[in-house]
């Protein structure tokens, strides 16, 4: 089957298809809309009025209504097409062929000279040598005999800059990293326990090693404290048929146990309460 041939002019309109549109600047940055005019105005608009109506109506921002879907109408009228926006500069300089061709060298202004200081230590003293004392006659003498001091001879009088190291680096030196290692650790709470034990450690031991002063005497109350009455143990009354016969039931291991257990409950059998001593709520 044959190929169909594209000729060359429908080549370049499928490249001009392709091609995106170019906008113009006014199409992007359109001028500002200029005030409405009793021409503009059509029937069924918001700006339309009956009676007499003239430009100067639209021109009151006061008066003016925002069209619907429309931004609002200027009041201002602009100038026209050929008025260029901004500030005009003149060029006084010619331009490149100016610079150029020529070249305008800044011609060096004539400094004055430096006005010495009054050396009125100097002053002072030849007023006083020529007897001199009163304000008045020390400003005539000032005036006469104005006595400057020369640079070579006030080089006492300036302060040479201190003299600073070559590796001298000058500002505020930066804070140091945050130590975020650490901070993810709890470093710092581990060395804070570690500080509160061992001041624990060490009030322990001062309080050890501390030595008691004088006698400490015992009063009544630390002596009534530390007794413990006596206890009267009475026999358990048994049947008199029954007393030649042994416990058929033993709950404790061994002995001792038997023994521990009966010198524990006649510690405490003072202050128990019920008529066998076995605690507070106990009935016989």
């Amino acid at each position: 089957m044959p190929e169909a041939k594209i000729s060359h002019a429908d080549h370049t309109r499928w490249k001009k298809q392709q091609q995106p549109v170019r906008r113009t600047v006014s199409q992007i940055c359109p001028p500002p809309r200029r005030p409405l005019t009793v021409a503009d105005i059509r029937p069924g608009m918001e700006n339309e009025r009956l009676g007499v109506v003239r430009d100067s109506m639209f021109q009151n921002p006061l008066i003016v209504k925002a069209e619907l879907g429309k931004p609002r109408e200027r009041s201002c009228s602009l100038p026209g097409i050929d008025f260029n926006y901004g500030l005009y500069i003149r060029g006084l300089d010619g331009g490149v062929p100016e610079a150029i061709g020529h070249w305008h060298v800044l011609k060096q202004q004539p400094t004055c000279p430096q006005e010495l200081t009054r050396n009125y230590i100097a002053m002072n003293r030849g007023a006083v040598k020529a007897g001199l004392v009163t304000a008045q006659e020390m400003s005539l003498y000032r005036r006469l005999n104005d006595i400057r001091i020369n640079d070579q001879d006030d080089w006492h009088l300036k302060k040479e800059p201190p003299s600073v190291p070559p590796n001298m680096t000058f500002g505020i030196r930066a804070r140091p990293s945050t130590p975020l290692f650490d901070l993810l650790q709890h470093r710092y709470q581990q060395l804070w326990v570690q500080e509160q034990k061992a001041a624990q450690k060490a009030i322990k031991l001062e309080k050890t090693h501390k030595m008691t002063l004088g006698k400490l005497y015992e009063t009544r109350s630390t002596q009534l404290r530390k007794y413990k009455p006596p206890v009267m143990l009475d026999a358990l009354w048994r049947m008199p048929h029954f007393q030649k016969v042994s416990a058929h039931l033993d709950t404790f291991p061994t002995e001792a146990d038997r023994q521990r257990a009966l010198k524990a409950h006649r510690e405490e059998y003072a202050v128990r309460q019920g008529t066998l001593r076995m605690g507070n709520y106990t009935h016989p």
